[in-house]
């Protein structure tokens, strides 16, 4: 055997110490610029630059780098363009906390400029940090076009996007209810707001009718909004209240005379059919308020505690307000009753505050006109694909039901609005550069929401608004997204009719939605759980491939995945087992190099069933990749390589490489060979650092695996009926070796064996290979024929290609034999009982493929045959 220099265990650490810096030298991950090739192009989810990477990303990265990895070994143009991005809200969080426990200071200490200077040192900071964890994890991004959403390309971007759409009357400025965050405060979208059950109470109250005719009863969940009540509310066709509209009440507590008005928003089914209107604190009190032309009374401060207008409540914060209100209602006899419940509230998504609708003037964007140009899109050609499709709706759902988008953010850290109020007109200038006098304007102090940038990502990063940039001309659009179902509103929905709206194109065609990762428990992985993984963690002890194994083969697409660490010991034994596999080829090469490499000369049918195999394989693996069916993907690749290559082929190969045929040694190390390359590049997009460094020393040409010819089916390898003929092999040897281990009968004990075969082909082809009966079955007397008659006192197996009889004297007791054959029996029984009913269904006969209803009907006759020789041979048996 050759000595070769790969040490007898896997050890990741080794394997990948060192590589990602030889890849990033030797620039295999950028384009190749190629005019004659097909382009390829991805773009990174940009990951805010907020801290360390969670699995989730780990997860998302892993899914983009198999693709661009394979469509590079398949030829492709590619370029993954990386980024990050710098999340408005939580960035400006995380820098201001920084600020307050390391120098005792607030961001208006340092004042804008100052503080805008100690963020982008943050940026700097944790964005290294991100380089550094996509390394580890291996990731083929092209760093040379690396962005970011604040930096001078981008900016100029988001200022276009907004210039051009203010100027098309879908960016206006305005007064209305928004969900506003008192911790940041800040304006929130609505996807921003995520909704908990909360505890709490309806407020049964009492408004007495100003003529003192009697009262108005109704109910609220928040009391303490009720000082800004400026009327109260009944439908208009409810008979019960039609004398009291145009009447006055008293506001409780307040004194202040306001109207009962007749408004359709009302239900009359709820509740006693009579709502408080309070215009500057609910978004639906706001629209009643418009129609009815109501005051608005704002009682809070932007932190959420009551102002000057709350009276002598003013200070208290919306907790303490309610209380006190509570109490005070009950002393005046206006509280009627207290019904407790549990309703679902509105909290910030990054602080997690209740939500505060409150009445601001903040931008926003008409959105009705740019969903309808994304939905009509959906029906063209151009039309975005998202997999699994199911996700199509969920994009189509909110496109159908979109409100007009808040897109001002009351931060600093953000692309600031692009929009200056003359100091003494008041008069609005928004453009691409400030005015030119710019002494007599002030510039909007407000920046954009994250996710406006982000929105313009496919196109920005490659160099729009400049239309004639090359990466814009060559890799726009791109073709694959690849990120969480969980911002399908925030990300995916924005992109789509941003680009729409500015391009004229689709931002990407396909969007490939995975699902979370989360515990073993099913629960979703989170700080206050404690149940967070760190994939650094993860690839420290296991490594990177093994953990990009589990990542990619765990689920189906949109699917979630729970984290087991058995998974990743499961998936470190089989990188260990590829790993001595390659070590056995490796010292059986005999210092094969690529140039003899030769197949020409395949006549062993154990060769040509791995080549059938190999290329079945390379079938399913790409079809599944190109459906982003991994998991199904995976499989394959698993059942080939451990089952097929490592269990069967190469303890097969060993009876002709331990022979003394050269010829035969030569063909089959040179199938050997290439079945390990093979295997090493459908491996690759998976598992990248393991594949490359078992790739250098197989026999090779070119420099890296990383840019080496992905597998192609190879028609003049497949030989089906070599294949056949192999599985009936496998199968006869499985039976014989499972028999001697239900019946403790130790290998090494030789045996007398009968095979009565299924057809003289048959016959010829087990004589043909006696040799690896010999090997692998140890026979004392070994018998093969078409005809046998079958002995008095045998146990007696079944194979693909016949039946198997093993004399049971010294073998085994008659009467274990008679109940073993009778579970048998009972078996097939089944199986005849599974096909007929199948059979007897015309749905299934008329409507299924005739190829399909003939195949059944074949496994139903096979069934019976082998049915009735297992009950002939229990009758010898007990004869």
């Amino acid at each position: 055997m050759q000595e070769i220099d790969m040490p007898t265990k896997y050890q990741p650490n080794e394997v990948e110490a060192g590589r990602y810096d030889q890849w990033l030298d030797s620039k295999v991950f950028e384009p190749n610029a190629n005019p004659d090739v097909e382009p390829y192009s991805i773009v990174i989810p940009p990951p805010n630059v907020t801290g360390k990477l969670h699995l989730g990303h780990a997860w998302d990265v892993t899914l983009q780098d198999m693709i661009i990895r394979q469509k590079r070994m398949q030829g492709y143009d590619t370029l993954w363009l990386p980024g990050m991005d710098h999340a408005g809200i939580a960035t400006q969080a995380k820098v201001e906390q920084k600020l307050r426990e390391e120098e005792n200071v607030s961001r208006y200490d340092l004042g804008r400029e100052a503080f805008i200077d100690k963020t982008w040192e943050w940026k700097e900071e944790y964005a290294e940090t991100i380089r550094k964890q996509w390394a580890k994890m291996g990731i083929s991004v092209d760093y040379d076009r690396e962005r970011f959403t604040l930096d001078d390309g981008l900016s100029e971007a988001v200022r276009k996007v907004f210039v051009t759409l203010y100027e098309k009357g879908l960016i206006y400025r305005g007064e209305y209810i928004i969900n506003w965050d008192p911790v940041f405060q800040t304006a929130l979208s609505d996807i921003e707001v995520v909704y908990k059950d909360d505890a709490g109470a309806f407020y049964h109250l009492e408004y007495p009718l100003a003529d003192g005719s009697g009262s108005l009863r109704l109910a609220t969940t928040r009391p303490e909004t009720m000082l800004g009540d400026t009327a109260v509310a009944v439908h208009p066709d409810d008979e019960r209240y039609q004398d009291y509209i145009g009447k006055t009440v008293i506001l409780p507590l307040v004194g202040r005379e306001i109207p009962v008005i007749a408004d359709s928003y009302v239900d009359r089914e709820f509740g006693t059919g009579v709502v408080k209107i309070t215009p500057a604190h609910d978004p639906n009190d706001f629209a009643v308020g418009n129609r009815h032309q109501l005051e608005r009374i704002n009682v809070m401060n932007a932190d959420g505690t009551m102002n000057e207008k709350a009276g002598k409540y003013q200070g208290m914060t919306r907790e303490e307000c309610r209380k006190a209100i509570v109490e005070d209602l009950k002393a005046d006899g206006s509280l009627v009753e207290i019904e407790e419940m549990v309703h679902s509230v509105g909290h910030s998504e990054r602080s997690d505050a209740v939500v505060e609708p409150r009445l601001s003037t903040q931008w926003f964007v008409k959105m009705a006109p740019l969903a309808e140009k994304a939905l009509a899109n959906q029906k063209t050609e151009d039309r975005v694909d998202f997999y699994p499709p199911r996700f199509e709706q969920t994009f189509t759902s909110w496109m159908e039901n979109v409100h007009d988008w808040v897109i001002s953010r009351q931060l600093w850290w953000g692309h600031q609005i692009p929009a200056w109020y003359h100091n003494e007109t008041g008069k609005i200038y928004v453009g691409m550069e400030a005015p030119a006098d710019e002494e007599n304007w002030t510039q909007d102090e407000d920046v954009l929401d994250t996710w406006f940038s982000s929105a313009l990502w496919p196109f920005s990063t490659m160099g729009w608004p400049d239309e004639e940039a090359a990466d814009y001309q060559r890799y726009f659009p791109t073709n694959t997204l690849v990120t969480g179902y969980d911002i399908i509103f925030f990300w995916v929905s924005r992109m789509i009719f941003q680009s729409l709206e500015f391009t004229g194109r689709r931002p990407f065609q396909n969007v490939l939605i995975h699902g979370l990762i989360r515990d073993s428990e099913g629960r979703k992985m989170s700080k206050s759980l404690g149940n967070g993984v760190d994939p650094m963690d993860v690839v420290d002890q296991y490594g990177a491939d093994a953990l990009r194994w589990f990542l990619a083969t765990g689920s189906t697409p949109g699917q979630d995945i729970r984290y087991y660490p058995e998974k990743l010991e499961a998936a470190w034994n089989f990188i260990n087992k590829i790993w001595n596999a390659s070590r056995y080829a490796l010292m059986n090469l005999d210092g094969l190099s690529y140039d003899e490499i030769d197949l020409s000369q395949v006549t062993n049918i154990v060769d040509k069933w791995i080549l059938t195999r190999l290329n079945e394989t390379i079938e399913k693996v790409t079809r599944n990749f190109d459906n982003f069916e991994f998991g199904e993907a995976g499989r394959s690749l698993y059942h080939f390589i451990w089952d097929d290559f490592c269990d069967w082929y190469i303890e097969m190969s060993k009876e002709v490489l331990n022979g003394d045929d050269q010829a035969a040694k030569l063909t089959t190390r040179s199938v050997l060979a290439y079945t390990l390359d093979q295997i090493l590049r459908l491996l690759h997009p998976i598992m990248p650092f393991v594949t490359e460094e078992i790739w250098q020393n197989v026999p090779h040409e070119g420099s890296s695996i990383v840019t080496a010819a992905y597998p192609e089916v190879q028609a003049d390898q497949i030989d089906k009926e070599a294949a056949k003929q192999m599985e009936a092999l496998i199968s006869l040897i499985r039976a014989v070796r499972n028999a001697r281990n239900e019946n403790n009968v130790a290998p090494s004990k030789a045996i007398d064996i009968q095979i009565k075969a299924d057809s003289p082909a048959t016959k010829d082809m087990l004589e043909a290979n006696s040799d690896y009966l010999d090997r692998f079955l140890n026979p004392d007397h070994l018998t093969i024929a078409t005809d046998l008659e079958v002995p008095d006192k045998a146990m007696t197996l079944f194979f693909d290609a016949g039946e198997v009889y093993l004399p049971l004297a010294g073998f085994l007791n008659l009467d274990e034999e008679i109940a073993r054959l009778e579970k048998e029996a009972d078996k097939w029984r089944d199986e005849v009982a599974r096909v007929e009913k199948k059979l007897a269904n015309q749905g299934f006969v008329n409507n299924a493929p005739e190829a399909v209803v003939a195949k059944e009907r074949e496994k139903g006759s096979q069934y019976q045959e082998k049915l009735q020789a297992t009950l002939e041979r229990i009758e010898d048996l007990k004869a």
